[in-house]
Formats: structure tokens, sequence, C-alpha cells
């Protein structure tokens, strides 16, 4: 029964498919996005710690190349005295001579500090301070005023610097002073994602030079909130390590920032500069912003073609489901006529539809079966209703005809002792038939039960095998059958018990005699070999009334003759073969039986495991021991007379060449043609006489002749 809390096949495929992807796909980007953000800020972080390196450089570079300049004009420059005129032109030279980033030239009177000549105004920018350093050029930095201060701030230039040098006149005194303004830094706004950075320069003792916020130029680090970061910054630069850092100048503002140390270019003390390059994070990271962009879109495309994606599989993976599914549904009705689906494009959906093609055939196999057996539990019942007639009938008329001779030769019916005889003997016969007839089903009672039994014991089959041609010879006799045997001429080893073994093969050979009216009997043994063993096959061929290949089957099971027509021609309980049966399997053989068809005659196998020759007991020399005997068809004889049949000249019994050939004629006597050598003679034998003949590995004929 369906439930209404159970989903569908496909819309669970499509939901487990999205909950599968859709997680995986969003901490993948997670993932990728902070994998970015790490190797872009790394890079960044790189890219300033270079860039802090490379301003440091820049700045003693242009302090050098401005003290080189200034030089270089103080010592070729003469200023003539007493002229304003002609020194504001030499100014005016001056000022052409020299870099373009020079802000201000002046040249200074150094005995009274009056500006000669100036190109900013009569305002000083410098000092000249005595003793001049070692290079001739006296250094000195100009800091914006502070807050509050009156005074023109500049927020674009910083590292301000005024470089003097004295400059001699005609007579080469030292008259004058010529000082240089440059600032060496020019705050500028940087396009976004550039990792150059802003330049933030710091001396030792922690007074800032340069500095984005141009509040800061002049003061102090201790004045500031972040000092602490700021002193690890100038510890770690000092130390020699040139690295970066995350900081911020502003609250909410995460800034990073690399550093470097530099030495101080304007005294000629070992102090240095510390050389910062900063910039925000958003801005170290303005490519992540276009990688997350591509990555959203990677994702929202991604979990699209995961949708479309499960919406198609989810019919190719259901469809075969559900073509199944509607076939085991429907499978019950009628219209289940039609093949099992196949031919999927999965592989293990087309085995799974074998499966169920295969177990729908055993299914069917397994219903026909039933009813088969269904069938047959009828016709066993059939079977056994004809079986209790069969029997009944099978013990009446022995019991009638037993009653009816006992009562004749009580009630003194008889006209002589012979005739009261010859009743007595027949009722003795019948008895004998009515005790065979029992004793089958007491056989098949044991079998039933699991209570039959075999002794086995080392015996020789061939003898058996004469044993019992010689008791069911006479029989073959009466019907003017030909007996041909095929024994081999040794000894046949097996174990077994010799007494139901010997039932087995006359009740064998004796259903051969029953159901072969015209033709032959073959008694055959053949030796083979199987998986390193060997056995024998008593082989018993007729050509009789054959059987219908389709009833073979049926043959080996109890109180079955094939059919009650049969039964009732021929006579029977039908348990022979079943117990005969039973028995070879207690001896460790088996039993088949083969029929082309009806009326083309039946071959009947018992195969039996041999042992050791050396096993078998030594026979007692008795006379003519394995002789095959043929007793006439007087069956009043007592006793049997076995004349020995010899060569003239020699005593010999019938051997390979030697031909013997019986005759029945008139008077009932039994008339033996023997060739020995290139002569033949001829044995006449009276009815109550049996003769025996030594069988080698050739046709015996029964009817008249032995044959090879």
């Amino acid at each position: 029964m369906t439930n209404s809390r159970q989903s569908s096949f496909r819309r669970i495929l499509v939901t487990r498919i999205l909950l599968l992807f859709v997680p995986v796909l969003l901490i993948g980007e997670i993932v990728a996005l902070n994998k970015a953000r790490s190797s872009i800020l790394g890079t960044a972080r790189q890219n300033l710690t270079e860039s802090a390196i490379s301003k440091g450089e820049r700045i003693g570079d242009a302090i050098a190349i401005l003290k080189a300049n200034l030089l270089s004009v103080s010592k070729t420059t003469v200023i003539p005295s007493g002229s304003p005129i002609q020194e504001q032109e030499i100014l005016t030279q001056l000022r052409q001579q020299l870099p373009a980033s020079i802000e201000c030239i002046q040249l200074t009177n150094l005995l009274n500090q009056k500006i000669i000549a100036s190109s900013c105004g009569d305002q000083a920018i410098g000092e000249l301070r005595l003793p001049l350093p070692s290079d001739g050029i006296d250094v000195k930095a100009i800091f914006p005023p502070n807050t509050g201060i009156t005074g023109k701030r500049n927020t674009q230039n910083q590292l301000r610097l005024v470089l003097s040098a004295p400059v001699s006149d005609s007579r080469r005194n030292l008259v004058s002073s010529l000082s240089i303004q440059s600032a060496l830094y020019q705050q500028t706004r940087n396009p976004p994602g550039s990792l150059t950075g802003a330049m933030v320069v710091i001396a030792e003792d922690g007074t800032i030079l340069a500095h984005p916020l141009t509040d800061w130029v002049g003061t102090n680090i201790n004045q500031h909130p972040n000092a602490s970061q700021l002193k690890s910054i100038i510890k770690n630069a000092i130390a020699g390590r040139n690295d970066s850092i995350n900081l911020s100048f502003t609250e909410g503002k995460e800034l990073v920032a690399g550093y470097t140390a530099i030495a101080n270019p304007l005294t000629q003390q070992q102090q240095k500069w510390i050389v910062l390059a900063v910039t925000s994070v958003d801005n170290a990271l303005f490519g992540l912003e276009e990688i997350k962009l591509i990555v959203i879109v990677l994702t929202v495309g991604l979990i699209g073609a995961s949708l479309l994606a499960s919406l198609y599989l989810a019919p190719y993976l259901a469809r075969p489901v559900e073509e199944l599914r509607d076939y085991a549904l429907n499978i019950h009705s009628h219209h289940a006529a039609q093949p099992v689906p196949h031919n999927f494009q999965i592989r293990e959906f087309n085995q799974l539809a074998q499966a169920l093609d295969q177990m729908v055939e055993r299914l069917k196999a397994g219903a026909e079966e039933l009813e088969i057996a269904w069938k047959e539990a009828k016709t066993a019942n059939q079977i056994k209703s004809q079986f209790l007639a069969t029997t009944s009938h099978e013990l009446r008329n022995p019991l009638n005809i037993i009653i009816n001779c006992i009562r004749l030769v009580e009630d003194g019916l008889c006209d002589s002792r012979e005739e009261e005889m010859d009743f007595l003997k027949r009722a003795d016969e019948t008895t004998i038939h009515l005790l065979g007839i029992i004793n089958d089903l007491l056989d098949i009672s044991k079998i039933e039960a699991g209570k039959l039994s075999v002794v086995c014991t080392p015996i020789d089959l061939r003898q058996i095998l004469l044993e019992v041609i010689n008791l069911q010879s006479v029989n073959v006799q009466q019907k003017g059958l030909q007996l041909k045997c095929e024994l081999d001429p040794k000894p046949i080893p097996i174990k077994a018990d010799a007494a139901k073994l010997k039932q087995v093969l006359i009740n064998v050979i004796g259903n051969a005699t029953k159901f072969t009216d015209t033709g032959s009997i073959t008694i055959a043994t053949e030796i083979q070999s199987s998986s390193g063993k060997s056995q024998v096959v008593v082989i018993v061929k007729d050509t009789g009334i054959g059987i219908d290949p389709t009833q073979q089957h049926k043959l080996f099971r109890p109180f079955v003759m094939v059919n009650g027509t049969t039964t009732r021609q021929f006579e029977g309980t039908g348990l022979g073969l079943a117990i005969s049966r039973n028995l070879i399997e207690l001896m460790g053989g088996s039993i088949t039986l083969e029929s082309v068809g009806l009326h083309q005659g039946t071959t009947l196998k018992i195969t039996l495991p041999l042992i050791d020759i050396s096993l078998l007991p030594v026979p007692k020399k008795e006379g003519n021991v394995g002789d095959l005997g043929f007793s006439s068809r007087n069956e009043e004889a007592k006793a049997s007379y076995y004349p020995s049949l010899q060569e003239s000249g020699g005593s010999s019994s019938l051997g390979i060449n030697k031909s013997v050939k019986a005759e029945v004629d008139k008077e009932k006597s039994l008339k033996f043609q023997v060739l020995l050598g290139n002569e033949t003679y001829e044995i006449s034998l009276s009815p109550q006489q049996t003769i025996l003949v030594s069988l080698p590995k050739r046709g015996v004929c029964v009817n008249g002749t032995s044959e090879r």
C-alpha cells in the first residue's frame, strides 16, 4: 500500500542531487574566496614591502642628487658684491640649472643674515649652521606648522628639506650662503588597486616626517593611539627586518603596510629612518571583488546546471525503475504476457531486468511444476487405486488357485496319485509366486520407512550373473527368444549383497523377458574408468515393447508400469524397478534405463564400483562352477543331470572354439550339436536332463544355437 508520506523516486533523486551539490558549491565558493583573499593579501604585503624599500632608496637618491647639485653650484658660482641686480640674475641662472623639484632658492649674507636674492619672497627658508658637515652641505627638515598656529600649510608636499652651502665672492671669501628648499615626497591619490601605497617616514626617535594624514607630520608616535604598533615596526626595522604588518591609523579602517629602514640622510649620526608603504586592506583586496563576482556567477551557474542535470538525470534514471515497477505491479494481470522491459542504457538496470525476467520464469516454471505435481498427485491417486485393484487381483487369483488345488486333493476328487501331486505342485508354485508379491510389498514398505539395508561383501559379479542367467534361461526358452551373453572371461570383483544383487538381476532380466515377445535379450558387461575409479556396467538390452521417452522417468517410482493397461496385460505390481533402484543405490551403484521409443526395445544399465580382485574369497572347487545350465521345458523334473561333453580321445569342456546347437523335437527332448574341431557331435537329452555350457565372451542363443 502506498504511504502518503512516501515520495517518488524522481523527486528524491532531484532533491538529493540538489542537497548534495548546493552545499558543496557554497562551501567551495567560501573556500575559494578565502584562498583567493589570502593569496591576494599575501601578494599585497610582498608588494608593499618592496614598495617601502623602493621608496627608501628614492629618498636617499633624491637627497644625494640635491646635495650634489647644490655643491656643484656653490663651488662654481661667484657672487659679485655691491650689485643686487647682478645677484638676482645669477640666482635666476642657478634656478635654471637646478632640478625643477626645488621649490625655492635663496642667497643669504652670512654676516647679517639678510636675504640678498630669493625666488620665493622675503621669507627666509634656512640658515647656514657652522661648522659645516664633512660634505660641506647643511641639511635640515622643515615641518608644517602645528594645528592652531598661523602659517601656510602645504598638504601635498611632505618631507621638505632645506640644504645650505657657502658661496664665495670674486675674492674667494665666503660671504654668503646658498639655500635650496625641496619636497622629497608629494602625496598623490593612487588609483584603486595600486600596491605602491602611501609613504610614511618615521625617524628613529619617533618623529613622523611624512604621513598620509598631514596633521601627523611633525608629531611623535607617542601622541597617537597606535604607538605600540609603530614602536614594534621601528624595533623590527632597526633590527634589519623588511616585512609587512596590519595596522590602523584611524578607528575602523584596517591598513596593511610594508616597512624597511634606511640611514638618516640628514645627519652623520648612526640613526635611521623607518619608511613604510601603507594602503588600506580594501585597496589591497581590490581584485578580490572581481574574483568574488566571478565565483558567485560561477556558483549560481553551477547550481543551475546541477538543477538542470538533476532534472535530466531524474527521468533517465527513474524511467527504468518505473517501467520495472509497472511490469512488477501488472505481472499478476492477464496482460502480463508482455516481455520484461530491457535494453536500458544502464547495465545494472539491464541486470535487474534480467534477474526479474529469470524470477518470473522461475515462478512460471514453479507454477507449471505445481500444476504438474498436482496432476501427478491425481495420477498417483489413480495409480494407487489401480495398484490396490491390481494387488487385490494378484493376491486373490493365487489364493483361489491354492484353495482350489488343496480342496481338490482334500476332497479326493483326483483320479490318481500323480494328479494329486500335480495339483499340490501347482499350489506350491502359486504359493511361491504369492510369497514373491508379498516380499515386494514388504521391501517397498521398508524402503519408504528407510529400514531397507544390505550387507555388502566382496563377490564375483560374473558368477552371480551366470547363476541368474541359469535361472532365467527357462523363461527365455519358453518364449522362444535369443539370449546373447557377452561376459568378461575373468572374475569381476565387486562389493555387494549377493542375495539382493541376485534379486535385482532376476527382476531386470525377468522384466526384459516379460516385455519382449520376439527377438533377443542381450546381457553384457563393460569395465569403465571414471575420475580415476574403475567400475563395471551390466547392460541388459531387449527388443521388446520399448517405452515412450516422456514416460521413462516414471518407471522407477513405486506401483508404476507406465500405464494401467500394460500392468493388466503383463501382470505385476510395478514395484520391481523401484526396489531395484534402491537396492543398487544402497550398494553404491546406480541404475538407468533408456529407450528410443515404443516397439524399439529397452536398454537398462547397472553400474557398480570395482574392488581389488585380491579381496575375493578363494572359490571352492566344484564341478562345473560358473557353467550356464539350460533347463528343459519339463518343469516336473526334481533333479537335473549334467552330462560331460567330451571330445573323442580326450576330456575337454566346451570352449570358445566349440559350437553347441540345441533343438527341441516333437517328443520334447533336447538335441545338442557340438562342433569340436572339424567334427560335429549330436547329443540328445531327455526332458528330465539339463546341460550346462561354459560361456566365453560370446553370444548364446537359447532357441537352439550358441554364437559368438
